[in-house]
């Protein structure tokens, strides 16, 4: 088992990368990585693993995004999630096991790719009783039922179900399914997927609009924070900024428990990037991440709420306007890498390219300064993608990796220091709000800095739970907002330090 007390030294070898073999002093730091999905063979036993590694040592890769949790089915023994009805190789085999022993003796990264929302996609339900999609899904009821509505009342989609990110049982059962990842397997990081609201829209032809968040419980809540009575309808602005942060509220929830965890594990998020990046619309919240599936990754980078952006950069670069598109986020993302001090990854669908347009996207990724990720380990080009056959997608495989390590990746390269931990110079305050010993949902809080009186209001999860991050040490008070609505809260002292989590317990009495 992982330790959960993490030294000052151990902390400093593994965020440094010190701990692992290095690339020569001379080169320079740059993520490079497969997504290595769960849907196609390469992780479903020792030998495709082993297979794996060598293909990821051949690109002179350091990171591997490998997919652990897919339906709310886990790719491993020793989790909350139950363990994948896939075909793979009997217990004792652990996938996530397996691949973290060859790949640490190899050098590499393993960060388990989370699929945070998607439920499940089979017209058949899991087997394993104990799977959300069988205690929490279209037989349950009430706050136990998780499932994402639409505005119409849909709550599959072909195959597809999603549970409702504004369901707080939803939102504690995601938080401590990624704790047990993390304190079971020695992974050097979480990358979180579909940390979002669905696709499958039909407002406005579904391409800036939203129409999911309609279960009753995200109802119910949205009512109780805003005073309205109404159903809102999915182009409502309000509305639309409550969803966006129930989103917000679940990742810096991850973040800072995962801090808590163990620090040295890099919190990644596969970043959405439909249609242009922001120049052609004119701002971040014109663009359809923002506004199509309320996904704020900009703002949670700036938040320091995530390590890394794996931006999913899935462009034809045969076809001119997508190559337009492609340069468009690579622009974006090295802006926010300036911004945040945050490492940015743009990830290219190799699927999508042939095997020179994708030698092109990265050498244009690695000129803005930016991290290499292709998507995916399975496919990487168009003829892997048509062809059955996998001596095929081997050769082409073997194929690209020639081309990009001759031509991009000649060198080994370290992982990027995440430098905002190894050299923090912030804290954070997280806490939890109580009245008559129960939780209070959405409230709002003011943390004080005692030095300048500057303000922040955070407000409560519905677990009372809240959070406030990149903290200036020092003195703090934190507040009742609006000291009326309760009896005998009072206000509490604290000092935070750079690196650590101070934590608040904040409570009184019901009016």
């Amino acid at each position: 088992m992982k330790r959960l007390v993490v030294t000052m030294l151990a902390l400093t070898l593994a965020l440094t990368g010190l701990g692992a073999p290095q690339a020569s002093a001379e080169s320079t730091p740059q993520w490079r990585s497969y997504w290595v999905d769960a849907f196609n063979p390469g992780i479903y036993n020792a030998d495709q693993v082993s297979k794996l590694v060598d293909d990821a040592l051949d690109v002179n890769a350091n990171v591997l995004l490998v997919q652990t949790v897919r339906r709310f089915d886990c790719f491993c023994n020793e989790a909350n999630y139950p363990r994948t009805g896939a075909f793979i190789a009997p217990e004792p085999f652990d996938p996530l096991a397996e691949i973290v022993e060859q790949a640490h003796e190899a050098g590499l990264q393993v960060h388990a790719w989370v699929n945070v929302n998607t439920l499940w996609n089979s017209a058949t339900a899991p087997a394993d009783p104990t799977h959300a999609y069988n205690t929490n899904g279209f037989t349950a009821e009430g706050a136990d039922r998780w499932l994402n509505k639409r505005f119409d009342g849909v709550e599959k989609v072909g195959n597809n179900s999603f549970v409702d990110p504004a369901n707080p049982g939803v939102v504690e059962y995601i938080v401590d399914g990624i704790r047990s990842i993390q304190e079971n397997y020695d992974i050097d990081g979480i990358n979180l997927d579909y940390v979002r609201y669905p696709d499958y829209n039909v407002t406005d032809g579904g391409t800036f609009v939203n129409d999911w968040g309609y279960s009753d419980v995200s109802l119910a809540r949205f009512r109780a924070a805003t005073g309205r009575t109404d159903v809102p309808a999915p182009t409502d602005e309000q509305f639309s900024d409550w969803r966006r942060d129930q989103v917000s509220s679940l990742v810096r929830k991850i973040y800072t428990t995962m801090y808590d965890t163990d620090p040295t594990d890099r919190l990644s998020i596969n970043g959405i990037t439909y249609s242009y990046g922001p120049s052609e619309y004119g701002s971040w919240e014109g663009t359809r991440p923002y506004s199509n599936v309320m996904q704020d990754w900009y703002g949670w980078a700036t938040e320091g709420i995530i390590d890394t952006v794996t931006a999913m950069n899935y462009k034809r670069e045969w076809m001119d306007d997508q190559a337009v598109m492609f340069d468009t986020w690579n622009q974006f993302l090295a802006q926010v890498q300036q911004e945040s001090g945050r490492t940015m990854v743009s990830g290219p669908g190799l699927y999508l390219n042939d095997i020179d347009s994708s030698v092109q996207q990265a050498k244009d990724v690695v000129g803005y300064g930016l991290g290499w990720s292709g998507y995916s380990y399975a496919n990487v080009s168009l003829d892997a993608t048509a062809s059955t056959s996998q001596a095929v997608k081997d050769a082409e495989r073997d194929a690209l990796a020639d081309r990009l390590t001759a031509e991009v990746f000649a060198e080994q390269a370290s992982v990027p220091e995440m430098t905002w931990k190894t050299q923090a110079t912030d804290g954070i305050i997280a806490g939890r709000y109580l009245l008559d010993g129960q939780s209070v949902d959405q409230a709002q809080l003011t943390i004080t800095n005692l030095a300048d009186e500057s303000t922040r209001t955070v407000v409560t999860d519905g677990t009372g739970w809240f959070a406030s991050l990149k903290l200036e040490p020092g003195r703090y008070k934190v507040s009742l907002s609006d000291p009326s609505t309760a009896r005998g809260v009072k206000p509490q002292l604290v000092t935070v330090t750079a690196s650590d989590i101070t934590d608040v317990a904040l409570s009184g009495k019901a009016k």
